[in-house]
């Protein structure tokens, strides 16, 4: 098996050229993983192929296997790719927050767009299929890394508590409870096809306000001055 060596422009000031390492090139594991995506969607887990995957992505199969060593591999790599990038956004939306209820409103719109997403839901789909099979693959992705969404949440939810801005006793426990309010039973529905496409955008910022409402109500200050 040959494998792929990119040349790349060395740095402004350092003689010859740099070159990627055998399966280092980002750009070249994006195309590999965009064509991925498109077949996974597609096809599911267990009908895609490797060839499937080759062809949508516009590489040989010599290169895909330098990048990634099997189909499960691939997409694990792909979910943790997507899950990654809707991390930082989620991260970017707490630090941005002027106040708890602005973070917190801006969490579960954000939240709820990408959990009831056409894309999202064929994926946990996916997961859900092969959950017996390769429960490593599923931990990935529910792992309580220090940037999961829920462990954001938590603890944005506690530095809030710490200001005096919420009263919580158990933050895991409220970073669960709002996650839930967010999409107000409209996952379970979309993952099991009761309604086949999200609710629209009017009825998403009406359960996200209603959700932050209720939040605030139990876990908000309890005096006048604190809410001030």
């Amino acid at each position: 098996m040959k494998q792929e060596e990119i040349t790349i422009a060395a740095p402004e000031g350092c003689g010859g050229v740099g070159r990627f390492a055998a399966g280092a090139d980002p750009v070249k594991r994006g195309q590999i993983l965009d064509g991925a995506k498109r077949v996974f969607m597609k096809l599911g887990y267990d009908a895609a192929s490797m060839n499937d995957v080759t062809r949508e992505a516009g590489v040989s199969k010599g290169t895909i296997y330098v990048y990634f060593q099997s189909k499960e591999d691939l997409f694990g790599a792909l979910v943790e790719r997507e899950k990654s990038a809707f991390d930082a956004t989620i991260r970017q939306i707490l630090d941005e927050s002027a106040t708890v209820e602005d973070g917190l409103r801006g969490y579960s719109h954000a939240y709820a767009h990408f959990i009831l997403d056409t894309e999202m839901i064929p994926t946990m789909r996916i997961l859900m299929g092969v959950l017996d099979r390769m429960p490593t693959l599923c931990q990935r992705f529910f792992a309580s890394s220090p940037t999961n969404i829920k462990v954001l949440l938590q603890d944005y939810i506690a530095a809030a508590a710490d200001k005096g801005e919420l009263e919580v006793e158990d933050t895991d426990l409220a970073a669960r409870q709002f996650i839930d309010l967010s999409t107000a039973g409209y996952f379970k529905k979309r993952l099991f096809n009761d309604i086949p496409v999200r609710p629209d955008d009017k009825e998403i910022a009406r359960v996200v306000d209603s959700g932050v409402r209720m939040f605030m109500n139990f876990y908000g200050p309890k005096n006048t001055e604190a809410r001030g």
